[in-house]
């Protein structure tokens, strides 16, 4: 397959409206609205949602860009600094996102100090494959994060990139993340009820930064040589997992 689309979607005068921003806007509207219909039916208050919602759409842009940048491509964007804002076009870490959302919450906790830790966040991760999956399907329009070259079937060609064919890894996550909000809704539908506070968030943590280390073995990404030749990504993946299980079989649960 060869692809060369133009990863701008409309040109109005001066803006551009890209897929990747399509994309992007269009998971998070989405997790909202699933996050939305959890929140109703567990009878928690819409209003804190819509604040947290706030909170938590700043600390992962913020999250995401930083993480980008900082474990990416620091040396490229210090020699280009008017870039750093252009999130549009790509350029966003799903660790970087991570660690922006735990620390937005933490502060949205900090200030509203009534919402239990995992009262929301149980939640939220429900619907947090719907971005996760839609984001990806934005990198593939943007020709970008795209895998190592393979003779595989399927593989693409991004034109825009080079003339060999890769693993279309986008695709890989776009997949990884419907399965995965497919999977977190199933088990909250079923367990909901008598699920232990916190164990949403480390179920979530547990598969979906599995299934990352798992992709980005696809990926075109340099080896760090004196960690298992291990990817950056896969380096990160590994505390964000370790936490995850850490909720899911913790014993002290307590009403958090």
């Amino acid at each position: 397959m060869i692809w060369n689309i133009d990863p701008v979607l409309l040109h109005l005068g001066a803006l551009e409206i890209r897929y990747y921003g399509v994309f992007f806007a269009l998971g998070l509207f989405l997790a909202y609205q699933v996050c939305r219909k959890l929140v109703i039916k567990k009878k928690l208050n819409l209003e804190t949602l819509d604040t947290l919602a706030v909170y938590l759409i700043i600390g992962l842009i913020v999250g995401a860009r930083l993480g980008h940048i900082v474990f990416y491509e620091l040396d490229y964007y210090l020699a280009n600094p008017e870039q750093i804002l252009q999130v549009w076009k790509g350029g966003l870490a799903s660790h970087g996102a991570a660690i922006g959302l735990l620390v937005s919450y933490g502060i949205f906790l900090w200030r509203h100090k009534k919402v239990k830790i995992f009262e929301y966040a149980d939640l939220i991760v429900v619907g947090a494959g719907l971005p996760v999956s839609l984001i990806r399907l934005g990198n593939f329009f943007n020709s970008e994060l795209y895998g190592r070259v393979t003779d595989m079937p399927w593989a693409v060609t991004f034109s825009r990139v080079d003339e060999l064919a890769r693993h279309p890894s986008q695709l890989y996550e776009f997949g990884m993340g419907a399965i995965l909000f497919v999977i977190m809704l199933t088990v909250w539908t079923k367990t909901h009820k008598t699920a232990k506070p916190g164990f949403f968030v480390g179920f979530f943590f547990t598969i979906y930064f599995a299934m990352r280390f798992t992709v980005e073995f696809f990926k075109e990404f340099p080896l760090h040589e004196n960690f298992f030749n291990l990817t950056t990504g896969q380096m990160l993946s590994l505390p964000f997992f370790l936490v995850g299980l850490v909720l899911l079989f913790r014993k002290d649960y307590k009403k958090a």
